[in-house]
């Protein structure tokens, strides 16, 4: 009967952990807007660390337990390390949400690599472009996405260019680093 009511009492906090991670989904997939338009980094984030806030409470909960309070402590953490990354593809109309809806980009990604290249490992190429990749493909996929990149980079000065190229430069060596 004992294990039985310890079994009990970690289920519960499973489920209740869950019900957190789902929350977390349903406020980065953007599910709660009405209108698509109003997703956007700033709304995310906003609504993101507002939710975060109210976990940071079971942290200093004195009747919630041990297990609880060690889970909510990891995805804080695991969060505040990976909000940048987390929340900054809501401003690209067209980028995927979902998991599913990425994997598939990702797989187009690869293939038209391979095809490209003709090399069947792809790691090299995600290395050296990184994140623009997936903005690339994403935008091209778009009505009109080739005028609109072509646009886009007209509209780009030399000291923008530089810029942007330096904190590249920065993201990809943290990319190697983590690939190494």
């Amino acid at each position: 009967m004992a294990r039985r009511e310890q079994w009990r009492e970690t289920l519960s906090d499973i489920r209740r952990m869950h019900t957190w991670v789902v929350h977390a989904e349903h406020i980065l997939s953007g599910d709660w807007a009405a209108d698509p338009e109003q997703v956007t980094n700033a709304s995310v984030g906003t609504r993101f660390d507002a939710w975060c806030a109210t976990l940071c409470t079971y942290l200093s909960d004195e009747n919630g337990s041990s297990r609880v309070q060690a889970g909510v402590r990891h995805f804080l953490h695991v969060t505040r390390n990976m909000r940048s990354h987390l929340i900054r593809c809501y401003d690209v109309s067209g980028l995927p949400r979902t998991n599913n809806d990425m994997e598939g980009l990702i797989r187009a990604i690869k293939i038209r690599y391979r095809r490209m290249s003709g090399r069947k490992n792809w790691n090299r190429y995600l290395l050296r472009y990184g994140r623009r990749v997936a903005y690339y493909e994403a935008g091209i996929q778009l009505p009109q996405g080739q005028a609109l990149l072509e646009r886009g980079l007209y509209s780009v000065n030399l000291i923008q260019w530089r810029g942007a190229r330096v904190e590249q430069q920065a993201s990809q060596r943290e990319q190697l680093k983590q690939y190494h």
